[in-house]
């Protein structure tokens, strides 16, 4: 037993500094990203750069624990599937690719989750009295199992929660690019309209397609990377659709009335299959809440009084 809460202790000293380090440079490491590429664009550029200053500049955890960390992580990870690395990447992308995430740490983080996991199981372990060794390996492979999955759910919610709030501005800001381009705008000009006027991460996106098309990206090149940076249906559809316009010269005004009238059209349909859905999801919750309560307080008081007549 002894040997056990030994090894536990190490497990957890370990665990506590590795994940003090994660957690301080989340919180204090804002990472250059390609889109300093874009902004540069259109901010100062300096003559030079002392690349030795700036490294010197970071904090302790980003030159000294961070690389031990991506180095242990970058060799675990190997043992896992191949393809580990382009999936997370891919959600993070769709989430927005914020600052403090990339695809090395994730990984990291699900190796550091997967071993607080296996800590913890152990100690729960050690402390139950009953079960046999199959029951309680189970339950610290469960445990293992969900630290492993915890940070790839976090950020599958992330890239949820953004597609969804740019297939709900999809539709107004389709009207606001149909309104001026009617108006007289040109293309660009109507875009740079909804980026000035409609915050929110669809708005991002449109900077960044303005962005590269200023430094030099194809239209239809920049389109299809906006499409493959949020995934949503109906945003893609409307990819599709400008490039189609752009290669055979159809009027940009007609494409985004059908588009707008189409989106208004999905919209209204989407909220009418939420409002058929509701009787559905109240159900259960009847069935087994409201319907028991209701009965005991409807039929408890005459089977009190049976029982009193008949057997009282």
């Amino acid at each position: 037993m002894s040997d056990l809460w030994l090894a536990l202790a190490l497990v957890g000293t370990f665990m506590t500094v590795l994940l003090v380090g994660v957690g301080l440079d989340l919180l204090l490491r804002e990472r250059r990203r390609p889109v300093a590429l874009l902004e540069s664009q259109i901010g100062q550029v300096t003559d030079s750069v002392d690349l030795r200053q700036q490294e010197l500049e970071g904090s302790v955890f980003d030159r000294a624990i961070m690389p031990a960390v991506r180095r242990i992580g970058s060799g675990i990870a190997r043992l896992t599937p191949l393809d580990l690395y382009s999936r997370v990447n891919q959600k993070i992308v769709l989430a927005g690719s914020p600052s403090t995430l990339d695809a090395e740490r994730v990984v990291a983080m699900k190796i550091v989750f997967a071993l607080v996991g296996l800590a913890l199981g152990l100690f729960i372990a050690s402390l139950i009295p009953f079960g046999g060794f199959v029951v309680k390996g189970i339950g610290v492979g469960s445990l293992v199992f969900l630290g492993y999955l915890i940070p790839s759910i976090q950020v599958s919610q992330m890239a949820a929660r953004r597609q969804a709030m740019i297939q709900r501005q999809l539709p107004d800001v389709m009207d606001l690019l149909t309104i001026s381009v009617e108006a007289g705008l040109g293309f660009d000009a109507a875009m740079s309209q909804v980026v000035h006027n409609v915050p929110g991460p669809l708005a991002e996106e449109l900077s960044r397609l303005l962005q590269e098309i200023q430094i030099g990206v194809g239209r239809a090149d920049a389109f299809r990377q906006l499409a493959e940076r949020t995934d949503v249906p109906e945003l893609n559809a409307f990819v599709l659709s400008m490039i189609q316009a752009d290669l055979f010269g159809v009027s940009i005004a007609n494409v985004l009335r059908s588009q707008s009238r189409e989106l208004r059209q999905k919209r209204r349909q989407r909220a009418e299959e939420i409002a058929q859905k509701v009787p559905v999801k109240l159900l259960f919750p009847m069935i087994f809440l409201v319907m028991p309560a209701m009965f005991i307080v409807l039929l408890g008081p005459g089977f009190i009084r049976i029982y009193d007549q008949f057997f009282g």
